[in-house]
């Protein structure tokens, strides 16, 4: 399981629950029946792991982004290290 395809399915939860109590359409999950609120939960799990998959297939098709370039020039933290020049940054 990937935490950030697990924190999107929190945060996807929180925003539906958020909208749908605000505008009115929706009740509290605590007031749900149990079954209704696992299926709903399940629903939300999947799309967020299929939206995450997919998220990350197309970030790794086009290779290493700017930042992994830069990250490359010298693992860990260092302050004197500056940004890419713009030709690298650009480079696909």
């Amino acid at each position: 399981m990937s935490i950030e395809k697990t924190m999107f399915t929190a945060v996807r939860l929180t925003n539906d629950q958020i909208l749908e109590n605000a505008t009115g359409v929706g009740a509290p999950p605590l007031t749900w029946p149990r079954p209704e609120l696992a299926i709903d939960v399940l629903h939300k799990s999947i799309y967020a792991f299929a939206t995450g998959a997919v998220a990350d297939v197309l970030a790794a098709r086009d290779g290493a982004g700017p930042g992994q370039r830069h990250a490359a020039l010298r693992p860990g933290r260092h302050a004197d290290v500056g940004p890419l020049p713009r030709a690298a940054a650009r480079r696909a």
